[in-house]
């Protein structure tokens, strides 16, 4: 019988030491929710995560002890990889002002560290038709391309009426495609990736075209009541002060973005 007995409490303590172990398995570890999107997130010619957000947040975790891991999800899924622990933080040149799609402010569904960086939404065409768009008038019932769950898809879905179309794409830079190939009129991204990408490479017959859809700030964002996105706050502003973050956003050619709002998020 006390053979039994040791038998039974042994399983079940090596049962729960399993338990812990997979429960802990992300201590330590900050997880960045990413999408490749240039110069934030992407990836050098040898497969390496690099851009500004990705030398920022290494950064970050290296004054808090923490290793730093890039994970890559579906843009429109960000709340529930957030929600479920997937990921530490969504980090990612992540619109902090915006509405979600179906209305609701961003700020209410996760604590936001301080803004870091400003930005605005554009609308990129083909060269050959740029002259057709002038104001924002001008993109009623047509078809836009946006990366799913972003604030460009909040914009377009308000700017299209009921006689457009979206055109939904997992990730901000396949929305180039659509246009190019001419699947969509134009695409609404921000501004900051739409500057490396168009008038040049593949996509030198895609421009920006002139119109003004209103500013933004980028800032990085947690589980709600999540401790850490005070003590990630308390590094950014050592790495503002001390000069570092703008010699990685001069790096990137965002130093003239690059601008600190420790009242944002409180």
């Amino acid at each position: 019988m006390k053979k039994i007995f040791y038998l039974v409490l042994t399983a079940v303590l090596l049962t729960g030491m399993v338990f812990f172990t997979s429960c802990g398995g992300n201590e330590g570890k900050f997880i960045c929710g990413v999408t490749e999107y240039e110069p934030m997130n992407y990836r050098d010619s040898s497969g390496n995560w690099t851009g500004f957000d990705t030398e920022f947040a290494l950064l970050v975790g290296k004054k808090l002890g923490m290793e730093v891991e890039f994970q890559l999800i579906e843009w429109a899924n960000k709340f529930i990889e957030l929600d479920s622990k997937s990921i530490t933080a969504i980090w990612n040149g992540f619109t902090a002002t915006a509405n979600e799609p179906d209305g609701t402010p961003r700020i209410n569904l996760c604590d936001m560290s301080y803004s870091y960086m400003l930005n605005t939404q554009c609308v990129v065409v083909r060269a050959e038709r740029a002259s057709e768009f002038r104001s924002i008038q001008d993109l009623s019932g047509k078809t836009l391309a946006v990366e799913a769950g972003s604030a460009g898809e909040t914009k377009a879905r308000n700017l299209v009426g009921d006689s457009g179309r979206i055109i939904g794409a997992p990730a901000q830079i396949n929305t180039f495609m659509e246009v190019k190939a001419g699947a969509s009129d134009g695409a609404i991204i921000d501004i900051i990736l739409a500057n490396q990408i168009t008038g040049s490479g593949d996509y030198a017959d895609l421009v920006i075209a002139d119109i003004s859809l209103g500013d933004e700030v980028y800032a990085i964002g947690f589980r709600k009541g999540d401790p850490l996105r005070d003590k990630v706050n308390a590094a950014i502003a050592e790495l503002y002060e001390d000069g570092t973050l703008y010699q990685i956003a001069r790096k990137y050619g965002l130093e003239e973005r690059l601008v600190i709002d420790r009242n944002f998020g409180r």
